[in-house]
């Protein structure tokens, strides 16, 4: 036994004393096992049980069973060691694999060319963006964090060697087949990649490959159609396509795969292909790179090799020439023959033979086939397209972003004051994310045109023009290039124009332009996909810093490694759910509650929003504008915001004014309005009022004296179907009022009784005083004072008085059909009645917006009173509002804002902190935030439509349900 143990201990020596440590050694102290398990195996072997090892098929999992009988054939038949998986869905793979281990003696090795994610083979899993994408981060620990989760997917799926990552150096723009599959045209970049990638996957337990040696990356042919020629000296192989195989072979990657290649400067035999070529497999890679994993042709069909030599004599040439493995032979019988037939003719010894079949042997101990277990199908979509993996990708497309140019630091844009800003596309895909993403942050108009005067005299009204060149993001190899007539209307545009160029493709895309001169900035977001499109609108308004780097130069002034940071100035992202520790699967719960309330018949429709850590991550809108299901509920349609007008827009305003000390908390009504002086409301304070401890009552019904109660409806005394001097103030759809009646209003609010019990009442009538106040101190009229200082700065271009003097009645969901007093329905036009009777504009209500902007609003005060780096006021202003002063009386009221019940009933889940604030609305709208939890939610309906008697909203307690599903989505 101790000879046995010393002979095992001198084996382990020998592989690890070797100039590479033996990369498919156990390095987890099971090393004598391993060893003992490869002889066992080895010495219980046939010859064609061993040659047979050194073959790895392809498979389709969607290919017929005739076609997949045949490959279960070879491995009875021909002891195959291994299988690459090609196209196919993750579902059949996973039985079709469980199928052919079955019918192997042996486990199989099981590969697949995964670069990028499973999803470069499979349908329904995941697709990582492309090397050149990553080659652009700076952090090389997103890199390895990718190639583990690629490593762990392919572990999922029985996959135990992923042929990635990809090595090879693009210097060579043109270059058909690698382009994006590169991490960039500079050595150091390329081997700290590639270092962190297969480190990654490697500490998931799936094996690594370096690919293509000796180097693919300066080649404008396909060696998968031809056999490209490298022609370069061994001087500048040696420091530039050689050199991060020197890196990741002292770094322990377990195997290479040998490219077909034309190398004459390490092969003299004209035409001979690298992969069976004995100088550059043994001589360089295992001599003098002193590499000692496994060894992979690249695939045997390829026409690179497949067109030297017939089947069977390519393999036979390949494995003489060092290779442990080949790949995809063209003919499996002919080759197993072949070299059967060398070996008993003693053109390859047991020594050789041996080396190679231990060696994959070792790697399937490494892999655990030792104790082989079938893939699981339960789960296997959900394992393999998790919210890790959306979180994951977020953050590498937002880290890649380069900016290559920045002109008068033009990005991010951050006065959105007065801004007009165009859209246009070019390319030949889709940017309608994009634009709506732009959307988003402020007003912007696509422009099209079917001509370049047209475009340009469209564009002359427009102080920035944002162009986003889109090209397909189907795979890595589609086409970058710009067309000739896209370039000339780019350059005309940006001649005239203020433009930001998005590049949705390769960085070589800028190869087309001659200069850039014109272009005040240009933005290369790599990728065409939703989430790249997304991340770049959010990096041109500033919510995203952008801090990445060209990993290919685009002409002499931008070399590789250049690119321009900007930091994020404090808006609202947009992204997964994961990466601000909310689980998506949870938070879909909303999904359920709010559909569940539409079919019910609480409201006909409604839009959700939830927004964690200054990140929007769940925004969805439900059901339709009306019972009749002819509208479905759009994200940008507007809701009528009823009493979040308070919160919303009066008190944004006086916020304002206490921040400059115009006033204070104990300013009363009569130092706000001097002509009260007398009114019993005079001595009433600022808190008081807006705490609703005042004893103002909770509402006057004013339009009751003005109703005809003959003819049942509006009187002719004070209303009119037409508009003119007397009857000015447009209540509803012909119908408008007279303009002397407001004074009446106020009148009425100035002479009211005041309650003659102390204590808390809700009333809506300390919002109509500060309407009036704030117009009489600014001078202007409420809507345009609350659009100048909040609305426009905030980008929040749907929010605002009078929606129907910007927006089509087609986007705004009606209210209520009123039968009692304006006889009509109400659409576009405040449901508030008193609002109604002042021209559509009151302190208390007459906004609105889309669930969007208001949670703009919302994160300025979550941020204390910032956004987008405007200071709207500071946060001590903020805290003094958000204080609950009266808590002691049991009034949970703060300053203005609604805060969290004190006992058992209340407006939220119960859930939230003492720290929150918000508000709700009598047409069915709510929202809330919650500065502990960094949490902002908005909930936007129109219950009241048809009838404001529907109180199934309010009795099934929908929202604070909501609010709850919220919570319990809180990774804890």
């Amino acid at each position: 036994m101790k000879k046995v143990l010393v002979i095992i201990l001198g084996m382990i020596a020998s592989w690890t004393n070797a100039q590479q440590i033996d990369p498919l050694l156990q390095t987890s102290g099971d090393q004598l096992a391993q060893v003992a398990w490869v002889d066992s195996i080895y010495n219980s072997m046939s010859l064609q049980e061993k040659v047979g090892q050194l073959f790895m098929v392809d498979v389709f999992s969607q290919d017929p069973k005739s076609k997949t009988d045949k490959v279960k054939d070879l491995i009875a038949n021909y002891h195959l060691g291994g299988i690459i998986f090609s196209k196919g869905g993750p579902y059949r793979q996973a039985k079709l694999n469980n199928e052919l281990q079955a019918a192997s003696k042996i486990p199989l090795l099981v590969g697949m060319d995964a670069e990028w994610g499973l999803a470069m083979r499979l349908d329904s899993t995941y697709a990582f963006p492309w090397n050149m994408t990553l080659g652009a981060i700076q952090n090389d620990s997103l890199i390895q964090a990718v190639g583990r989760r690629i490593g762990e997917h392919s572990k999922r799926m029985g996959v135990h060697i992923n042929f990635a990552p990809v090595v090879d150096i693009n210097t060579n723009p043109k270059n058909p087949i690698i382009g994006n599959r590169s991490f960039g045209e500079s050595a150091a970049n390329v081997t700290d990649k590639a270092s962190a990638f297969f480190r990654g996957m490697q500490d998931a337990g799936v094996l690594a490959n370096a690919k293509h040696f000796p180097g693919h990356g300066d080649t404008d042919t396909d060696s998968h159609k031809t056999l490209p020629t490298i022609g370069f000296d061994k001087a500048r192989l040696d420091s530039l396509e050689l050199s991060p195989y020197k890196r990741l072979i002292r770094e322990g990657i377990a195997s290479v795969m040998v490219a077909h290649l034309n190398v004459p400067a390490l092969e003299t035999k004209d035409g001979y292909p690298s992969s069976i070529s004995t100088n550059i497999v043994t001589n360089l890679l295992k001599g003098e790179l002193g590499f000692n994993g496994l060894i992979f042709t690249d695939a045997l069909n390829m026409k690179g090799a497949s067109n030297f030599s017939e089947p069977g004599e390519i393999d036979l040439a390949a494995f003489m020439a060092g290779n442990d493995i080949l790949l995809i032979s063209e003919d499996v019988p002919k080759a197993h023959a072949r070299i059967i037939a060398a070996y008993r003719a003693g053109d390859i010894s047991e020594e050789r033979l041996a080396l190679s079949v231990k060696k994959i042997l070792k790697a399937k101990y490494w892999v655990g086939l030792n104790n082989y277990e079938p893939v699981a199908e339960a789960n296997l979509f959900e394992d393999l397209n998790t919210p890790k993996d959306d979180a994951l990708n977020e953050l590498l497309l937002e880290k890649a972003m380069t900016l290559v140019k920045n002109d008068s630091a033009v990005l991010p844009i951050k006065d959105l004051k007065k801004q007009r800003i165009a859209y246009v596309n070019f390319g030949d895909d889709s940017g309608a994310t994009f634009y709506e993403q732009l959307k988003a942050y402020t007003k912007v108009d696509w422009v099209k045109a079917n001509s370049l005067e047209q475009l340009l005299t469209k564009l002359k009204r427009y102080d920035k023009v944002v162009i986003g060149f889109h090209k397909s993001n189907e795979n890595p190899w589609k086409s970058y290039k710009m067309a000739d007539n896209e370039v000339v209307w780019l350059y005309e545009i940006a001649r005239q124009n203020k433009v930001i160029l998005s590049v949705f493709t390769s960085p070589y895309a800028l190869l087309d332009l001659d200069t850039l001169a014109n272009f005040e900035a240009v933005l290369v977001a790599y990728q065409n996909s939703d989430v790249a499109q997304q991340l770049a609108a959010q990096a041109i308004f500033g919510a995203r810093g952008i801090n990445g780097r060209l990993p290919v130069g685009v002409n002499a002034a931008y070399p590789a490694a250049e690119g321009l940071d900007t930091k994020a100035i404090g808006r609202l992202q947009y992204g997964t759910a994961a990466s601000v520790g909310l689980d998506p699967k949870l938070l879909k719960k909303i999904d359920t509650l709010t559909r569940n309330g539409v079919w019910a018949g609480m409201m006909p429709g409604a839009q959700v929003l939830v927004a964690r850590k200054g990140k929007v991550v769940y925004q969805r809108s439900f059901g339709y504008h009306t019972p009749d299901k002819k509208r479905r509920v759009k994200n940008d349609d507007i809701y009528d915001l009823a009493s979040l007008t308070k919160i919303l827009a009066t008190l944004p305003m006086v916020m304002k004014l206490y921040d400059r000390g115009v006033i204070n908390m104990d300013t009363e009504i009569q130092e706000l309005l001097p002509d009260w002086s007398r009114s019993n409301k005079a001595t009433i304070s600022l808190q008081r009022m807006l705490t609703h401890t005042g004893r103002l009552r909770a509402w006057i019904p004013f339009y009751l004296q003005t109703l005809d109660t003959v003819m049942d409806g509006p009187s002719e005394l004070y209303y009119s179907k037409v508009p003119n001097d007397t009857f000015s103030l447009q209540v509803a759809k012909e119908l408008y009022m007279r303009k002397d009646y407001r004074d009446s209003i106020y009148e009425a609010i100035k002479e009211s009784e005041l309650r003659s019990r102390k204590g808390y009442k809700y009333s809506d009538l300390p919002f109509y005083i500060l309407r009036k106040y704030l117009e009489e101190f600014y001078g202007s009229p409420l809507e345009d004072i609350v659009q100048r200082d909040i609305y426009e700065p905030l980008g929040a271009n749907l929010t605002g008085y009078k929606p129907l003097e910007r927006f089509s009645a087609d986007r705004i969901p009606p209210t209520e059909d009123d039968y009692y007093f304006r006889m009509q329905a109400v659409q576009g036009f405040v449901h508030d009645q008193g609002a109604a009777m002042l021209g559509g504009v009151s302190g208390h209500a007459g906004l609105f917006a889309n669930a969007n902007d208001v949670a703009k609003i919302m994160q300025m005060y979550l941020w204390q009173g910032t956004y987008g780096e405007t200071q709207f006021f500071k946060p001590e202003t903020l805290e003094a509002f958000n204080t609950c002063y009266f808590c002691e009386n049991d009034v949970r009221r703060g300053v203005g804002f609604d805060k969290p019940q004190l006992g058992d009933v209340g407006p939220t889940c119960g859930c939230v902190s003492m720290t929150s604030f918000g508000h709700s609305g009598f047409t069915g709208t709510f929202t809330w935030a919650d500065p502990e939890e960094e949490i902002v939610y908005v909930f936007l309906s129109n219950r009241t439509y048809p009838t404001a008697d529907n109180r199934m909203l309010i009795s099934s307690d929908l929202r604070s349900r909501i609010q709850q599903a919220i919570y319990d989505a809180i990774i804890r």
